[in-house]
């Protein structure tokens, strides 16, 4: 009797668990409300059944239970017992299958009108392509890919010349206007979702999938990879901002082709001294960086870094907050920078630099430091030296002190929550990984032993490491 009152409980618990739960379906912010509807016919159906197989086995327990003299009945075979089981079963599973079917028959029948978004997966990262004016994609492979083309388009293909460009994980769409998703990966199996939408689809590697949806209300939603594909699995977000169809024109037309990206080419270093002199009074002349002036090594980063984290700078997506003074210092010297040539020729200069030797100040357990930084080595590289196809910075041979302050701001969101630094919101999931300020010291201070282009670059002392 007692395991039926309990299975009773488990039975009425769990239909109450399902009505009262906070736990519910992310408002719809597109057309696929027939996608929810087939959600609630699965969990009606799932429902009855485990109500059914439930109840069946109270009536079981009470009814059929010993009372001393009774016998069971034996019976091998009952073929109209079966025939209804058999029966009841294929409803069941049709009522399970068949909405799926229709609605999946829609979800690959994309309308005529529906224009075209490329979403390109890469280990960490979401990227995105529109097809130009003439309204087609240039053709593209991962052959091709490198730092300088890193969707892969073919340069010999002349419809590519006018396809838009949105290296950041941060895409706009047009509310009301269907939109179909192509996807293809970089390297591994990737799935981009935005759960609103109620779509999404594997992004695999050597082919091209899709799927398309309508979005119904505007707002700014988040995106993130709904397959396992790294180590930094759970960072993978991006943001997908619907707005009404004049603002989205207004952005993509600020957008850079893949033409005028090959026509930009590189900053001018020697333009880019001159802005340098400005920053030669806190950083050094030559980059090297001074902890009097809280100002951090800048030689030996690449241009991409340096070129986003002035652009953050400029725009309040770095440095807006009281407790980061350092960083409030910046921003009236990047907005001074007055376009964003200015930038990229600054950037180039940096890069001309040359790589000093730094003095470690940072003491910490090496062993310990070394299996911390596995995590950091997805994307910084198990030199330190930084993978820009990632977006991660070098971190060999910059200053121990500055990369303890900045790691502290990510974990305690100081740097890393604007909206709009979307790596910054990366390294603050990353950062929790370092429990303590011993395990901040423990990393950096292995961060100092590593070599950058076959030097050694920093070294650490280390009182615990026996």
């Amino acid at each position: 009797m007692a395991i039926a009152i309990a299975l009773i409980l488990l039975a009425g618990g769990s239909i109450l668990f399902y009505f009262l739960s906070p736990w519910q379906l992310t408002p719809l912010a597109s057309n696929w409300g027939a996608i929810d509807q087939t959600i609630t016919i699965t969990f009606l159906v799932t429902g009855a059944v485990f109500l059914a197989v439930t109840l069946f086995m109270v009536v079981a327990l009470i009814r059929y239970r010993d009372r001393g003299q009774r016998r069971a009945h034996y019976e091998p075979e009952n073929k109209r017992l079966e025939l209804w089981l058999t029966g009841i079963t294929t409803v069941g599973i049709a009522a399970l299958l068949a909405p799926g079917l229709f609605v999946w028959g829609a979800f690959v029948s994309v309308p005529d009108d529906a224009h075209e978004v490329e979403v390109v997966g890469q280990q960490w990262h979401w990227s995105f392509r529109f097809p130009g004016e003439d309204g087609e994609f240039g053709r593209a492979r991962n052959g091709l890919m490198d730092e300088s083309n890193p969707y892969g388009i073919d340069p010999g293909d002349p419809r590519g010349e006018d396809d838009v460009l949105v290296n950041e994980p941060h895409l706009q769409l047009p509310v009301g206007r269907p939109v179909k998703m192509l996807l293809r990966s970089k390297d591994v199996l990737h799935n981009f979702k935005v759960a609103p939408f109620r779509a999404k689809m594997d992004a695999v590697p050597g082919q091209t999938t899709y799927f398309w949806f309508t979005p119904s209300r505007t707002g700014e939603f988040e995106a993130v990879c709904a397959e396992l594909c790294g180590i930094a699995h759970f960072a993978m977000r991006g943001r997908v901002e619907v707005v009404e169809p004049e603002r989205f024109d207004a952005w993509l037309a600020e957008q850079p082709t893949y033409g005028e990206l090959v026509e930009r080419g590189p900053g001018d270093p020697e333009a880019g001294q001159e802005h340098f002199a400005a920053c030669v009074a806190c950083h050094g002349p030559q980059g090297g960086g001074q902890q009097a002036t809280n100002a951090p090594r800048l030689a030996g980063l690449d241009a991409d870094y340096l070129k986003r984290q002035l652009r953050n700078f400029r725009s309040g997506a770095r440095g807006e907050q009281e407790a980061d003074r350092f960083g409030q210092q910046m921003r009236p010297f990047a907005q001074s920078l007055q376009d964003s040539q200015a930038i990229r020729d600054l950037a180039a200069h940096v890069e001309t630099l040359p790589v000093e030797p730094t003095r470690a100040t940072i003491v910490g357990d090496l062993r310990r430091g070394e299996v911390l930084y596995r995590s950091c080595a997805s994307c910084h590289g198990d030199d330190g030296t930084g993978r820009n196809a990632h977006k991660a910075p070098r971190l060999a041979g910059m200053d121990d002190w500055y990369l303890v302050r900045q790691l502290h701001h990510f974990r305690e969101g100081i740097r890393g929550r604007h909206p709009r630094d979307v790596y910054g919101n990366q390294m603050v999931d990353m950062a929790q990984v370092l429990v303590d300020d011993a395990a901040v010291r423990d990393v950096v201070a292995y961060i100092g032993t590593l070599a950058g282009d076959g030097e050694v670059l920093a070294s650490s002392n280390n009182d615990t490491e026996e």
